[in-house]
């Protein structure tokens, strides 16, 4: 008799492979979504819950007895106050020199421009942590420690090296004809960095204002070490005030604040929104 050969397992079409993978994928990303989503549900429940503690459930009698208790000037009115001075003035004084720092760099070009980016790219990767003995001595030394001017000039200084790359990034999309064009009808550099660039480029100036205000506004470690005032710190650092001496916390009250602290930041990404997914419809500008 003739011997059998041995039976094979069918293998696997490439469908089912790919079925495999997008479950293996999906499985990946609803994992991630959970590291993300339950520490915002945590927030959320606790900022309710009058008995709030580090487990995440749902609270048995709803409340907003913790929102009562942080919402007053000494909490929450004052340091939100400070926080919006600094990091509004801060974002604004950023992106204004940014965009005059990247103006340059995109539209004339040296042999200078290339280090001068490097260089500006290490120092985004320069930790805030080296350099404040050094700046901290010397503003102690031009009276501007324990102002919140300092602060904002610290803030703005500290943001601008990756503020330029962007800016500069996205200002080499416009295209350099359309300013030609404003010259020749006697428009100024500044006059077409004004009425042409920096409004054609608006998703660009978006994601730089967001970007800056963001970086500035959990920046605690800044305002900690250059404010010395009570009355002046801001909501980055006024938070630190809900962790007891002994480790005891008032956790409905600290998530309570903490949604309060997030909501000016959701709400300028809500205003932007639009400009950051609008891009760029240069395409057609500079035919005809």
């Amino acid at each position: 008799m003739p011997l059998k050969s041995p039976s094979r397992r069918p293998s696997r079409t490439p469908r089912s492979r790919r079925a495999s993978h997008r479950i293996a994928a999906d499985a990946g990303l609803l994992v991630v979504a959970a590291a993300f989503v339950l520490p915002l549900a945590w927030v959320v429940l606790s900022s309710l819950d009058p008995k709030a503690d580090l487990r995440v459930r749902f609270p048995d009698s709803l409340t907003l007895d913790n929102y009562d208790q942080v919402l007053t000037p000494e909490i929450t009115f004052t340091p939100l106050l400070n926080s919006l001075l600094l990091c509004g003035g801060g974002t604004l004084l950023t992106v204004v020199c940014a965009a005059l720092a990247a103006y340059p760099l995109s539209r004339y070009r040296s042999r200078l421009n290339r280090p001068f980016m490097l260089t500006i790219l290490f120092a985004t990767s320069l930790p805030i942590t080296a350099i404040m003995v050094p700046v901290y001595a010397l503003f102690v030394q031009v009276d501007l420690i324990d102002t919140m001017q300092g602060t904002i000039f610290f803030f703005a200084a500290s943001q601008l090296p990756f503020a330029i790359w962007l800016m500069k990034n996205f200002m080499d999309g416009v295209p350099k004809e359309l300013e030609e064009a404003a010259w020749t009808d006697g428009a100024s550099s500044f006059q077409s960095l004004l009425r042409i660039v920096l409004p054609l480029m608006g998703p660009g100036v978006a994601v730089v204002t967001v970007f800056s205000f963001v970086m500035m506004w959990g920046n605690f470690f800044v305002p900690f070490m250059l404010l010395l005032t009570p009355e002046q710190m801001p909501a980055s650092v006024s938070i630190n005030d809900f962790f007891g001496n002994k480790g005891t916390v008032v956790y409905g009250q600290l998530a309570a604040f903490s949604i309060l602290y997030s909501t000016p930041v959701i709400l300028l990404y809500v205003l932007v929104s639009r400009k950051l997914g609008g891009g760029f419809a240069l395409g057609g500008a500079v035919k005809g």
